[in-house]
C-alpha cells in the first residue's frame, strides 16, 4: 500500500489503486507496514466520516455557513507519530485535536453538544432563551404602551364631552335660554350621528369608536352622579310639616306606580295594534367591575383626608374644598360596596342607597368629630357655588356629560328606535299627560295644600326641567319640587327591576320606557347597571318626558286645568 499527498490533504489508496480515503500530512510520499496502516487507515476514516456528517448535520440545523472540515492548520507535532509504533495512538490524538478545534470553531467554547442529555442542541437552547427573552420583553412593552394609549384616549374623549357641554351651558345662558342645554345637544349628537350614518357610515363608525372610552366611564360611574340631591335631602324637607309630608310620600309612592303601568302597557298595546314584530335589541357593553385596588386606594383617600379635615379645616382655603375629597370619597366607596353586594339584596338596597348613606354617615360623623354639625357638612357638600365647589357639586357637574352621551346610545339602537317609533311617542305623551293630571287630582283628594301640590306635579321628570317647570306656576316652592324628583328617582331606583319582573315586561322597550317615564335619572341609572340594553329607550324616554312635560305646562289652557284641579 502506499500514500501518497497533495498540499495538506493525503490521498489514501489500496494496492489495486482503489480510493480509501483522506488524511492530513505533509506533502511528501511514504510507506508503511500494512497491519498498522490498515488498522489506523479504517478507524482514522470511521471517524473522519462521523465527524463529517455530525459537522454538516450541525451546519445544516443552526448556522447558514457550512464550515471546511477537511483543513486544519498544519501542526508539525504530527510529523513525528508517522514511522513510530505509536501511529495509531497519535492518529487518534489528531482526530481528537481535529474534533477539538471543529467543536470549537462551530459551537464555541463552551458548548454541550456531544455531552449525553437531552436531545435538543446548547444553541437551540441558547436561541429558545434569547427568542423568549425578547418576546416576553416586546410582550410587556406593547402591554404598556396600550395601557398609556387608552388613558389618553379616555381622557381626550371624556375631555370633549365636558367642554362641549360647558360651551352648551353658556351659550343658552347668554341666549337666556331655559330649556336644558344638555337635551338639545342630545339629539343635536344624534341628528348628526344619524346623518352621517346615512352619507358616509365610516364617519359615523369612527366617531362612535373614538367616544367609546368616555361613554363606558359615564356608563360605570352613571349612578353617582344623581345621588347629590339625595344626599342633602335631609336640608329640603326640614320645614315640611309632618302631615303634609306624608301625603307626598303616599302620592310619589302611588303616582311613581301607575305612571309605570301606564308607560309599559300604552307601549305594549300600541305595539299589538300596528302589528310591530319585536325583535332582539344591539348588544350592550357592560362596565368593567370594581377591582381591589381601586377600594384601597379610594379607602386611603379617605382616612388621610378626613384626619387632615379634622385638625386642618381649612387646609384648601376654604371648608367645602377641605371636606370634598373625604366626602368624595365616601360617595364612591359606598356605591363600589353597594355594587358587590349579592343581587338578592340589591333588588331591595340598591347601590344608590348605599351611596347616599356612606356620604350620610361620612357627615354625621365629621360633624360629631368636628363640633360643626351635620347641616354645615351636607351644606358643604352641595354649596352650588362655581367658585367654591364640594363633593356634590363635582359629580352633579357630569350630569350634562351624561345625558349627551344618551344620543351614542340611541345611535347605537337607532333601527330599534325608527322601528318602534308609534310604542315610544306614543306611550310617553299619554304617561307625561297622565304624571301631570293624577298628581294634580290626588293632590286635592288627600287634601294636600295646593302650593305643595303645585310643587310636587313635575315629580317624574328630571330636576333641571322640572325647576323650569314649576317656575310657570305662582307658589310653587323650588326646593320640595327638587326633593320630590329625588324621592321619586330613588323609589323607582330601588323597586323598579323586581316591579318590571312582576309585571312580566321583558322587552327592553317597554322596560325602559316605563322606567325613565316614572323614575327619570335616577331610574335609568339603576336600570341600566344591569341591563345595558334598556339604556337607549331610557334615555329617549328621559329626554322626551321632559320634553312633552315642559310643553305641555307652557300651553296656557292645560295649564289653567290643572290649576282649576288642584283648587
Amino acid at each position: 500500500m502506499s500514500i501518497q499527498t497533495f498540499d495538506d490533504t493525503r490521498h489514501l489508496t489500496g494496492e489495486n489503486g482503489e480510493f480509501l480515503g483522506n488524511s492530513f500530512a505533509h506533502s511528501k510520499t511514504f510507506s508503511m507496514a500494512t497491519p498498522f496502516l490498515t488498522t489506523s487507515t479504517t478507524l482514522s476514516l470511521s471517524l473522519s466520516t462521523h465527524l463529517h456528517r455530525l459537522s454538516s448535520s450541525l451546519s445544516s440545523t443552526c448556522f447558514p455557513f457550512k464550515p471546511n472540515l477537511h483543513r486544519v492548520p498544519r501542526n508539525p507535532s504530527l510529523l513525528a507519530s508517522y514511522g513510530n509504533p505509536h501511529l495509531l495512538f497519535n492518529h487518534e490524538d489528531h482526530h481528537s485535536t481535529y474534533k477539538s478545534l471543529l467543536t470549537t470553531r462551530v459551537l464555541g467554547p463552551k458548548s454541550n453538544f456531544l455531552q449525553m442529555g437531552p436531545s435538543e442542541t446548547s444553541c437551540s437552547r441558547e436561541i429558545l432563551v434569547k427568542s423568549s427573552a425578547s418576546d416576553s420583553s416586546n410582550t410587556v412593552i406593547s402591554t404598556l404602551s396600550q395601557k398609556v394609549f387608552g388613558v389618553l384616549h379616555l381622557v381626550v374623549s371624556l375631555g370633549i364631552v365636558l367642554a362641549m357641554d360647558k360651551f352648551l351651558k353658556q351659550a343658552f345662558v347668554a341666549a337666556a335660554i331655559k330649556f336644558p342645554s344638555a337635551l338639545f345637544g342630545m339629539f343635536c349628537i344624534f341628528s348628526v350621528l344619524v346623518i352621517l350614518d346615512t352619507t358616509i357610515p365610516a364617519a359615523a363608525t369612527s366617531l362612535m369608536n373614538f367616544f367609546e372610552p368616555a361613554l363606558m366611564f359615564i356608563q360605570r360611574w352613571l349612578p353617582l352622579f344623581y345621588v347629590p340631591a339625595l344626599v342633602v335631602l335631609p336640608l329640603s324637607v326640614r320645614d315640611i310639616p309632618a302631615a303634609s309630608g306624608l301625603k307626598i310620600c303616599f302620592i310619589i309612592a302611588g303616582g311613581w306606580l301607575a305612571s309605570l303601568c301606564v308607560a309599559g302597557f300604552t307601549a305594549i298595546a300600541i305595539r299589538k295594534i300596528v302589528k310591530t314584530e319585536m325583535v332582539d335589541a344591539e348588544p350592550m357593553a357592560k362596565p368593567s367591575s370594581f377591582a381591589p385596588i381601586e377600594f384601597w386606594t379610594w379607602g386611603g383617600i379617605f382616612l388621610a383626608s378626613f384626619v387632615s379635615a379634622i385638625f386642618y379645616p381649612t387646609a384648601l382655603g376654604t371648608t367645602a374644598r377641605t371636606c370634598l375629597p373625604f366626602l368624595l370619597a365616601s360617595t364612591v366607596l359606598g356605591y363600589m360596596v353597594g355594587s358587590g353586594l349579592p343581587s338578592a339584596v340589591r333588588k331591595v338596597l340598591h347601590p344608590i342607597i348605599c351611596c347616599a348613606l356612606s356620604a350620610d354617615l361620612a357627615a354625621v360623623a365629621f360633624g360629631y368629630i368636628s363640633q360643626s354639625g351635620v347641616d354645615a357638612v351636607l351644606g358643604d357638600y352641595l354649596t352650588k357655588v362655581s367658585s367654591n365647589p364640594g363633593a356634590g357639586d363635582i359629580l352633579m357637574g357630569f350630569l350634562g356629560s351624561v345625558i349627551l352621551s344618551f344620543a351614542f346610545s340611541m345611535f347605537k339602537q337607532r333601527k330599534l328606535v325608527k322601528r318602534h317609533a308609534a310604542e315610544i311617542f306614543i306611550s310617553i305623551i299619554l304617561s307625561s299627560l297622565f304624571s301631570l293630571y293624577s298628581t294634580a287630582l290626588v293632590g286635592r283628594l288627600v287634601g294636600l295644600e295646593p302650593s305643595l301640590t303645585v310643587s310636587i306635579l313635575p315629580r317624574c321628570i328630571t330636576v333641571a326641567l322640572a325647576l323650569s317647570i314649576v317656575s310657570l306656576f305662582e307658589g310653587a316652592n323650588s326646593s320640595l319640587t327638587a326633593a320630590a324628583v329625588v324621592v321619586t328617582g330613588l323609589i323607582g331606583a330601588n323597586f323598579v327591576q323586581a316591579t318590571l319582573d312582576k309585571l312580566r315586561f321583558r322587552d327592553p322597550i317597554a322596560r325602559g320606557i316605563a322606567t325613565a317615564s316614572s323614575a327619570h335619572g335616577l331610574g335609568t341609572a339603576a336600570l341600566s347597571a344591569n341591563e345595558p340594553e334598556a339604556l337607549p329607550f331610557c334615555a329617549i324616554a328621559y329626554g322626551l318626558t321632559g320634553i312633552f312635560g315642559s310643553l305641555f305646562c307652557s300651553v296656557p289652557v292645560i295649564r289653567q286645568s290643572l290649576l282649576a284641579i288642584i283648587g
